[in-house]
């Protein structure tokens, strides 16, 4: 769980109003990076072979504005794997291709509080998956993207992805050989997920071809943009390309909120007040509706598999930038702002 003495002593800002000027918004994000690139927390992942060879020193921090501002620090545009990332970007897709109750229906929006390819969690709720973020419900998810052949769907997950990133995003072969070398369990969870009849297709390709939506190549820098489309209603903040509705949007970051973190993601809620998706590569993305995306790249990670620096560095740009969509203040200060108060009512 996310260690709140990391960042408490940071002042919160509310969450009304809009962001402040660019250039202290830049100054934010370099001092949050800064602060906690010397963090030594948690450990790189290692059970897909080739993410245990990732520098642990590496840390990015990146935040993209709903205007386009853009701000970068550190290790901001050194590419890794999305991973389950991917997970939230497809689940957009899906709504926008079948609609808000279809997607419902097949996969449901409740958090398991259990593992992210819990095995247990599918079978208590006779093969529904819960949410679209554990592992069992994006592989459902995954298997509503539109095309006759797993080609034609993997096709339209990466061109999907990249209009939310606004450029070309592209396999990471190294990264996916070595997931489809040891997703036992994921073929496990297809299997599982075909014997409930919530799974139409073969199983092995549809997991194939999530596999491969996990490996694509991704910066702190792309998913910034990618939280900050979310972020504004679905337009793309670089690019200006409206990627999917506003109303997809709403429905993705509700989901995204409950399930997000997996089964610390109340404790994230509580404390950082954003909907956050994390992966195991080290990347995690959080949006502030209306204002934009924050993303981190670090790859030693809690228990949970949250990156441990982009938890912190997140939590520190949700209180100093007035992200957290909790916090608020009186609209005004003075007597004037509602009309007259009940009758025995003081100001506190």
């Amino acid at each position: 769980m996310l260690d709140p003495v990391a960042w408490l002593d940071v002042p919160q800002e509310v969450s009304t109003g809009t962001l402040p000027g660019w250039e202290r918004v830049d100054e934010i994000v370099r001092e949050a990076h800064a602060r906690y690139a010397g963090e030594r927390g948690g450990r790189v992942a290692d059970y897909i072979p080739v993410l245990a060879e990732v520098d642990p020193e590496l840390f990015g921090l990146a935040v993209i504005e709903v205007g386009g501002g853009v701000h970068d620090a550190g290790d901001a545009l050194h590419p890794f794997s999305i991973q389950s990332i991917s997970k939230m970007f497809v689940y957009a897709l899906a709504i926008q291709e079948h609609g808000h109750e279809r997607v419902r229906d097949i996969v449901g929006v409740n958090n398991t509080g259990l593992a992210f390819n819990s095995v247990v969690a599918l079978e208590l709720n006779e093969g529904h998956p819960r949410n679209p973020m554990v592992n069992a419900g994006a592989i459902a998810t995954t298997a509503l993207m539109p095309g006759a052949t797993a080609v034609e769907q993997w096709e339209r997950v990466r061109e999907g992805l990249s209009a939310f990133a606004g450029r070309p995003l592209s396999l990471d072969g190294e990264v996916y050989a070595s997931e489809a070398a040891s997703n036992d369990r994921n073929r496990a969870l297809g299997w599982l997920l075909k014997s409930y009849g919530r799974l139409a297709g073969d199983p092995d390709q549809i997991v194939d071809v999530y596999t491969r939506q996990c490996a694509l190549s991704v910066t702190a820098h792309d998913l910034a943009v990618m939280g900050a489309t979310l972020a504004d209603g679905g337009v793309n903040p670089i690019t200006g390309e409206r990627v999917v509705t506003a109303d997809v949007c709403r429905d993705t970051l509700a989901v995204v909120a409950a399930s997000g973190l997996y089964e610390n993601s109340g404790d994230w809620l509580f404390e950082i007040g954003l909907p956050a998706k994390s992966g195991v590569a080290g990347g995690i993305v959080a949006v502030s509706p209306g204002k934009g995306a924050a993303a981190g790249f670090s790859p030693r990670l809690d228990d949970a598999g949250n990156s441990v620096r982009s938890q912190m560095a997140i939590g520190h740009l949700s209180r100093s930038l007035g992200l957290n969509l909790f916090a608020s203040a009186p609209a005004q200060a003075d007597d004037s702002r509602s009309g007259p108060r009940p009758a025995g009512k003081e100001r506190s």
